[in-house]
């Protein structure tokens, strides 16, 4: 087989092309930036953007499936550049997929497309996406989820996979960002009441993505679906930050502040910094709030028994790795 992975350069899409060339599959990255290191493995590296529907052409041609991983994430910026990744982006893959013939697409989603702002506890794939979002990621990713998804037909198998929270070794986003923020003292807990959140190690993720394209044909009983995929383990986000800087040889978060004062702060902040039209990211707004102080944990019974997973490395198992590679 010949693969795409859009974002192939980046945390999961690095994890998932690894992963292909080593099972014996061609590889293609497509990605804004050069990555030597995915030449040195043998994967063919592909420029462009995604919102270039000439370049996307270009980068699907003669291959057998496409894993897009690509979007832009984070809490922060103008909404036009989050639809142009990750709407008209996603937009573009699917109309390259059907020109080119391409019969599989794994497209990577995310759990806050169906989060309200709100506790979810134990959702399943039932839960409807909400009326409003807070932030422009969740909702352009929502409205990607389900251009994939309605894509589905006797040409083009179609299958949506929401990872929550990915963590492990080589983090270049979650990780660091938790580091430098218990460095500067800037790291604290939201509320007293603990709440749990799912999250997933790479390798888990990685081999969920794998799963999938293994089992998507057209009328497969998985194609035209989303899945939550995480560990299976609901852990409090207060331990799980507590573990991972951990790891990394820091002190365990020693502040507590209440949600209301934190919300409130994103909501001043997001206020003064689209006054000033400020373009880097706020240390705090609504939805990161909301995040850090509700619980959302997913029921993954649908992904344990259409696809086959199970999260082959526990938590401990990836936090005894993660301290490993810290050192």
């Amino acid at each position: 087989m010949k693969a795409l992975v859009t974002g192939g350069g980046g945390f999961l899409g690095k994890a998932i092309a690894r992963k292909l060339i080593k099972r014996g599959d061609q590889v293609c990255s497509f990605s804004r930036s050069d990555y030597p290191e995915l030449r040195r493995l043998g994967i063919e590296v592909q420029r462009g953007d995604l919102a270039d529907s000439k370049a996307v052409m270009s980068a699907v041609q003669g291959c057998d499936a496409v894993f897009h991983v690509a979007a832009k994430p984070g809490i922060w910026g103008a909404y036009s550049s989050y639809h142009a990744t990750n709407v008209t982006g996603t937009e573009n893959i699917i109309d390259a997929c059907r020109k080119n013939r391409v019969s599989k697409l794994v497209y990577t989603s995310s759990p806050s497309v169906v989060f309200g702002g709100g506790n979810m506890e134990g959702v399943n794939e039932s839960a409807p996406y909400p009326k409003t979002y807070q932030a422009h990621y969740p909702k352009t990713k929502a409205m990607a989820e389900r251009k994939v998804l309605s894509a589905n037909d006797n040409d083009l198998a179609t299958v949506a996979l929401r990872p929550h929270l990915i963590w492990g070794p080589g983090d270049p986003n979650f990780l660091p960002r938790l580091i430098e923020r218990r460095k500067s003292g800037r790291l604290a807990r939201i509320g007293t009441r603990p709440h749990l959140v799912d999250c997933i190690y790479i390798d888990n993720a990685v081999d969920a993505h794998i799963l999938a394209e293994d089992r998507l044909y057209q009328g497969s009983p998985i194609s035209g679906k989303a899945y939550f995929i995480s560990q299976g383990e609901p852990i409090d986000i207060g331990e799980l930050m507590d573990r991972i800087i951990g790891a990394a040889g820091l002190a365990p978060i020693d502040r507590t502040l209440p949600c209301s004062m934190v919300y409130a702060a994103g909501w001043l902040l997001e206020m003064i910094y689209g006054v000033f039209r400020l373009q880097r990211e706020p240390p705090m707004t609504r939805f990161l709030a909301k995040q850090l102080s509700t619980a959302h944990w997913f029921d993954i019974s649908a992904a344990q028994k259409e696809l086959g997973y199970r999260p082959a490395i526990s938590i401990e198992e990836g936090f005894r790795r993660l301290a490993e590679s810290l050192k």
